[in-house]
């Protein structure tokens, strides 16, 4: 079985480095390498839909980027345990009419021994915003270094 450092128990320094490693990788929005950070059998409940197992995982990763289009995301670590983080999350995107959104959500993360994510509970809100409101503008993939955080930008 292979390894997905940082591996809990988490501290400070691991669990925040496991946040923005899961940001960068859901910013790919490559559904089969996203689902790598997954053990075979993850279950979510993201939203109202339940799944389980990575294949669902990949399958439900493709119809969201099919549908949320030019996708940004933030997250960031609200707080930890042993091998469990809370994280908030914003990210933007548009629908294939144009129009814009920037959800909000948050959710919790369990992980095994081996650093893959046995079970995240997600819950989101989308809110409509005019495309000049965007503050996720960065090019497509992993937001750069540099850019700030959701704290630091004030939401």
């Amino acid at each position: 079985m292979s390894e997905r450092p940082p591996l809990p128990p988490f501290t400070l320094d691991t669990a925040t480095r496991k946040v923005r490693m899961a940001e960068n990788a859901w910013n790919t929005r490559d559904p089969e390498q996203v689902a790598l950070a997954y053990s075979i059998d993850s279950v979510w409940r993201n939203r109202a839909e339940f799944l389980a197992g990575r294949d669902a995982i990949v399958a439900f990763l493709k119809r969201k980027w099919n549908r949320e289009l030019d996708y940004r995301l933030i997250k960031e670590l609200w707080c930890f345990d042993e091998n469990r983080l809370a994280v908030r999350f914003k990210y933007e995107w548009h629908d294939d009419s144009g129009n814009w959104y920037r959800s909000h959500g948050n959710e919790l993360w369990e992980f095994d021994a081996h650093g893959l994510m046995r079970r995240r509970e997600a819950s989101i809100n989308d809110i409509q915003i005019a495309p000049e409101e965007r503050k996720f503008v960065w090019p497509s993939g992993p937001r750069p270094e540099q850019h700030p955080g959701l704290t630091e930008m004030g939401l």
